[in-house]
């Protein structure tokens, strides 16, 4: 069965929503003005709404007339600190934060979808909880939702989640079974030394020094601490020392991460930053403090039963040419803490439409080819009509 075409006002309204989120990106816990357009459009539906949830987070509740499960809908509202670097009409009015991961796309497509579910609530089976989750990037707005117990206090029995991606052409669904997005952990280091003047290294110790070894050291750790066959990253992504041209700073200061696929292997690169960070600053006569922030997010892993669900639905209901399976990528999710309570399925919507939407995600001239939508809505409405029944 492939889906109807969706009607052309269901469509124009998502573009339109979309783009007034993208000219006006809030970062996460501060979403409050997407939050209360989101409360807004639910009631104009009359769909129940709870707001408030992790902060700024939405939840909507519909219930069907006939038995199913309980299923969760989510949809990422933050953006990122990044200026917007493309020419276009709807283009960031707020400097230095863009919507440069598609949320507000996610955020457009779960509305649009709620309204076509809504509209056929007569014939809906179990209930649908709309989650318009705050603080994604990095914060773990998930994670707060989890710990706030809503998974519990809506009865959520099944999660899916969907993301717009450039790494996929416009119209492809893609997901796969087990894990599919790795693991994330930062790391910050503070490497102190002994300032002076830079005409006398050896009345010094240079911090700036120490940390070039220690990066060096760093970027040894996947090639010859870690099993060749268990895929990970470590990357120092910025590095902080000095003021001026003559002047030996006391301290240093690197910014990293890392990931894996594995629990395993997540520990493992833990212990052999915080090994190499102590030892290559000691060779330099300086010493290293690593601090890891908030506790990171778990691997992202399908519940196999769910990613085949969703798999045929989506072959279903796009046709069999657009549902693939995709390799493991290494990028980080917090839809990771919800599939770690209830069994659930995550997945990609290309949104590659050409040169200029083939912008990779966190780009500052990412963009969506906005026909994705289309895909998106589809396959959400799909869902909700589906899987509270068949569903395993």
């Amino acid at each position: 069965m492939i889906a109807a075409p969706l009607p052309a006002d269901v469509i124009d309204d998502a573009v339109a929503l979309r783009r007034d989120i993208h000219r006006h990106p809030e970062l996460g816990f501060r979403e409050t003005r997407t939050a209360a357009l989101v409360a807004a459009r639910l009631r104009e539906l009359q769909i129940e709404v709870h707001e408030g949830i992790a902060v700024t987070g939405v939840i909507g509740v519909l219930r069907g007339t006939r038995p199913g499960r309980t299923i969760m809908l989510r949809a990422d509202m933050d953006a990122l600190a990044m200026p917007d670097e493309k020419d276009v009409a709807y283009r960031s009015t707020v400097p230095g934060v863009m919507h440069g991961c598609g949320h507000d796309g996610h955020v457009a497509t779960l509305l649009a979808a709620a309204r076509l579910i809504a509209d056929r609530r007569d014939g809906l089976a179990g209930t649908i909880v709309f989650c318009f989750q705050p603080a994604e990037e990095g914060l773990g707005g998930a994670r707060v939702m989890v710990d706030e117990g809503v998974l519990e206090r809506y009865g959520v029995e099944r999660a899916y989640g969907l993301h717009y991606s450039a790494l996929f052409s416009t119209g492809v669904v893609a997901t796969r079974s087990g894990p599919m997005m790795a693991s994330a952990d930062s790391f910050d280091v503070t490497i102190a030394g002994y300032g002076g003047h830079g005409s006398a290294p050896h009345r010094a110790i240079d911090p700036i020094a120490a940390a070039g070894q220690t990066i060096v050291a760093l970027n040894q750790i996947v090639a010859r601490r870690i099993d060749p066959v268990a895929p990970s990253v470590v990357s120092v992504c910025a590095m902080h020392a000095g003021t001026t041209y003559n002047v030996i700073p006391s301290e240093a200061h690197l910014k990293g991460t890392i990931r894996a696929f594995d629990d395993v292997t997540r520990e493992q690169l833990k212990a052999h930053v915080a090994h190499v960070c102590t030892h290559a600053s000691a060779t330099a006569g300086a010493t290293a403090d690593v601090t890891w922030l908030n506790d990171g997010f778990p691997v992202t892993a399908n519940d196999p039963a769910q990613a085949a669900y969703l798999a045929a639905l989506a072959a279903r209901t796009l046709g069999k040419e657009n549902a693939i399976e995709t390799a493991p990528i290494m990028g980080a999710e917090d839809f990771s803490f919800f599939a770690q309570r209830v069994p659930a399925c995550f997945f990609f919507v290309g949104s590659n439409g050409g040169p200029s939407t083939a912008y990779t995600n966190h780009h500052g001239k990412f963009d969506l080819d906005e026909r994705a939508l289309s895909t998106g809505i589809a396959l959400l409405h799909a869902i909700a009509h589906d899987a509270p029944r068949n569903a395993p």
